[in-house]
């Protein structure tokens, strides 16, 4: 068993040692058995503070101002030393913090407004350590109960969906209502039910108390009409039995419905009494169906007065760049002259006129055009693209894109006409090949073999 030094200090053994089996020979021999004392001293050691009581129970009214005391706890330190304890509680057993308790005397009071119907019952542990050694902690239990008081008004027991038909008879039952109450008195629950001082004379419905905890609605009259009047609202009083008693006043809703023979609600709806007498449901969609088709026949016209507004040159651009047009066409090669006339190309002198674009109007009017005959190759050539290109540029028939153009140019014959001695044949006079060598060394071999001098050769 657990040893307590402060109960006992020190226990005093005598343990005695027999042989179990001795030889019938040697009893004569003596006892074959032995007697000792064994001394046990209790250490004392460092005990947590023990409470009087392992669970205290405690009562406390919801209605208790804070700083009501609501009782006391007591620990000790059970070691000789006999330190003073210090409380506190631990306050994940009281997350809200209802409670408090002087860490000297051990009293618990009330820190905030206690209600019952939100916790009845608080069970807090209290911590009791020891001053010198703060580790040595020990732990109480407290059941703190709340006493209920009458705070709460009672009220409907639920949301009533009451109707009336309008075929009802006087002092028809529509409803039978009951309520509730959030408190807990001793003595059980005691509504009473009226109506409104404003609502006790009205002429649709009444209500009698079933002295019971319920209460019936009655009709007063006959012949309710949606179209006059499909929602009622009576307001009904209710008090308790509690000291002081508490009242309230809750509104009962009542739809006038169209009912079968059996009193079953059909259809509630007032709306369709809302409409004009003579306006039907057919007509109504007749004139729905009239709307719309106005509506889509203005949507048409505005689309076409769109469409005719667009400028033609937008589907001319749109079917030139959107459109691809494949030809499977191979060509005749250089021999091929109907897609073009080569002989155009050829000759630089052919004067061309000029196509002028309505829509643009050229930086550079080309009134004449250079003769190419005493003009270097070389500028020639780049003579004969400009102009092409600045044709392209103000040509009205020229594609809104980059394209590819050939232009198979020779140029024009050479200033030294033809150098062939077939000519030669013809003229019974010398020719004069002087000049060969005023052409430079390209021609040097040329001059030696047609120049004039005592050296040259004729052939």
């Amino acid at each position: 068993q657990e040893l307590d030094f402060e109960a006992k200090t020190s226990y005093t053994l005598r343990i005695e040692a027999a042989n179990m089996h001795v030889d019938p020979r040697f009893l004569s021999l003596g006892p074959f058995s032995d007697m000792t004392t064994v001394k046990i001293i209790v250490e004392d050691v460092d005990e947590p503070p023990v409470f009087t009581s392992r669970l205290y129970s405690m009562v406390v009214s919801e209605a208790a101002k804070v700083g009501t005391i609501i009782g006391t706890v007591a620990a000790h330190d059970p070691d000789a030393s006999n330190s003073p304890v210090r409380y506190s509680i631990d306050r994940n057993t009281d997350l809200e913090r209802y409670f408090n308790i002087d860490a000297n005397s051990g009293v618990i009071t009330t820190a905030k407004s206690l209600d019952r119907e939100t916790n009845a019952v608080h069970n807090i542990t209290v911590l009791a350590m020891e001053s010198q050694n703060p580790a040595q902690v020990g732990r109480g239990y407290v059941a703190i109960t709340i006493l209920d008081i009458n705070d709460n008004a009672p009220e409907f027991a639920m949301e009533y969906e009451t109707t009336v038909c309008e075929n009802a008879q006087p002092g028809q039952v529509i409803q039978k209502i009951s309520a509730i109450d959030k408190d807990d008195p001793p003595n059980g629950h005691q509504f009473y039910f009226s109506l409104t001082a404003e609502a006790a004379n009205n002429h649709n419905f009444t209500l009698q108390d079933n002295k019971d905890n319920t209460a019936t609605i009655l009709t007063r009259r006959n012949g309710f009409r949606r179209q006059e009047q499909s929602v009622f609202y009576l307001p009904i009083f209710i008090v308790d039995s509690g000291s002081p008693s508490l009242s309230s006043t809750n509104t009962l809703t009542i739809r006038v419905c169209d009912c079968d023979a059996d009193g079953i609600a059909q259809t509630c709806n007032a709306e369709a009494y809302i409409l004009p007498a003579g306006l039907s449901t057919g007509a109504l969609i007749a004139i729905l169906a009239c709307v719309l088709t106005l509506l889509v026949l203005v949507l048409l016209i505005v689309t076409m007065r769109r469409r005719k507004k667009e400028p033609l040159i937008f589907d001319e651009e749109r079917d030139i760049r959107e459109n691809i047009v494949r030809y499977d066409d191979e060509g005749g090669g250089e021999e091929d002259t109907e897609a073009f006339d080569m002989a155009a190309l050829r000759n630089l002198n052919i004067i061309r006129d000029t196509k002028t674009r309505r829509d643009v109007t050229p930086e550079i009017q080309f009134l004449s055009r250079p003769t190419f005959k005493s003009i270097p190759d070389n500028v020639i050539f780049r003579e004969f693209i400009w102009e092409r290109l600045k044709e392209a540029d103000v040509d009205p028939c020229a594609p809104p894109y980059d394209s590819l153009q050939t232009y198979a140019f020779e140029g024009n014959g050479s200033v030294a006409e033809s150098l062939s001695s077939l000519d030669s044949i013809s003229s019974n006079s010398d020719q004069n090949y002087d000049y060969l060598s005023d052409w430079g060394p390209r021609f040097k071999r040329l001059a030696d073999m047609y120049g004039t001098g005592p050296d040259c050769l004729y052939s």
